[in-house]
């Protein structure tokens, strides 16, 4: 694999049952890029819980809006870019998991996780509506 960047776009439309078909994707390439056992877990998890942030939250289940996955495969890391067509949200708005008033909530860990597991986190309103989230992982020597 030379330097740049081979990429692999999806689309999919809002709906849950497209899950299955991203995690697959994101396990077939973490595979062939060898990253370890934990890593390709947490990179995994990572994708799942971005992607239905973007359906649920972004694009309110709506099946006549887009998710679009790119993933840029190099020789050293993973880049993933997640877009929805939704309003967008303030990332700096979202409470932590951590704050005692929210340690026994079911729900608010996603995107805690996927700061915590992956080596590069970006949250991006699009001027064109909608939220870019972007995420890269290092494979490890």
């Amino acid at each position: 694999m030379n330097k740049t960047a081979n990429e692999v776009d999806v689309s999919i439309c809002s709906a849950l049952d497209n899950l299955d078909l991203i995690q697959i994707l994101t396990d077939s390439l973490t595979d062939f890029m060898r990253f370890d056992e934990d890593s390709a877990h947490w990179i995994g998890m990572s994708v799942r819980e971005s992607v239905t942030n973007a359906i649920q939250h972004g694009n309110k289940l709506d099946v006549n809006k887009k998710v679009d996955i790119r993933f840029q495969v190099q020789q050293d890391r993973i880049s993933i870019f997640i877009k929805d067509q939704g309003a967008g949200f303030c990332v700096d708005e979202i409470p932590s998991p951590l704050d005692s008033e929210n340690l026994l909530k079911p729900s608010g860990r996603g995107i805690f996780y996927i700061r915590t597991f992956m080596d590069e986190v970006e949250f991006r309103n699009l001027a064109r509506g909608g939220m870019e989230v972007y995420m890269m992982k290092k494979i490890s020597n």
